[in-house]
């Protein structure tokens, strides 16, 4: 494992380069100012896809659709659970309904599905919405595998 990541930026999508170790201190963004590492879900694109992608960090997808019933309700607990995990993965949003690339180029076939990526690798994948405890068990066990 490296002493250095390279993290994309949440706001700018600018890739960034620091040391490890500088992940609990909050790192900013070197091109926008903004924080780096805040443990809140954002929006992932096609646009900033292979900037997130390609990071060093794992990065953690809920697919979802604003029509699916059972979305709305794990997106809550998909935001809670991100928090604490903020140093050691990504957690992003991919709305299905408007960024239906994604949605083929990963194979999604019902919703919600959460996947674990590094560096666009596929790691785990759950479909179907689950309780904070289940998700933070799983996210545990996946994350701790790659050495994060």
């Amino acid at each position: 494992m490296s002493d250095s990541v390279l993290v994309a930026c949440p706001v700018c999508n600018q890739r960034n380069k620091f040391g490890r170790a500088r992940l609990s201190n909050h790192p900013h963004c070197g091109a926008c100012k903004e924080k780096l590492i805040t443990g809140v879900p954002f929006d992932l694109t096609l646009n900033n896809l292979k900037a997130h992608m390609s990071s060093d960090m794992p990065v953690v997808v809920d697919f979802w659709a604003p029509w699916c019933g059972p979305c709305k309700q794990f997106g809550p607990i998909f935001e809670m659970v991100a928090a604490p995990f903020a140093e050691r993965a990504r957690f992003v949003k991919a709305n299905t309904q408007n960024e239906t690339v994604l949605g083929q180029r990963y194979n999604i076939r019902s919703i919600p599905t959460v996947a674990i990526f590094h560096h666009d690798q596929e790691l785990a994948r759950v479909s179907g919405a689950m309780p904070p405890q289940q998700l933070h068990k799983w996210l545990e066990e996946e994350l701790t595998k790659v050495g994060w």
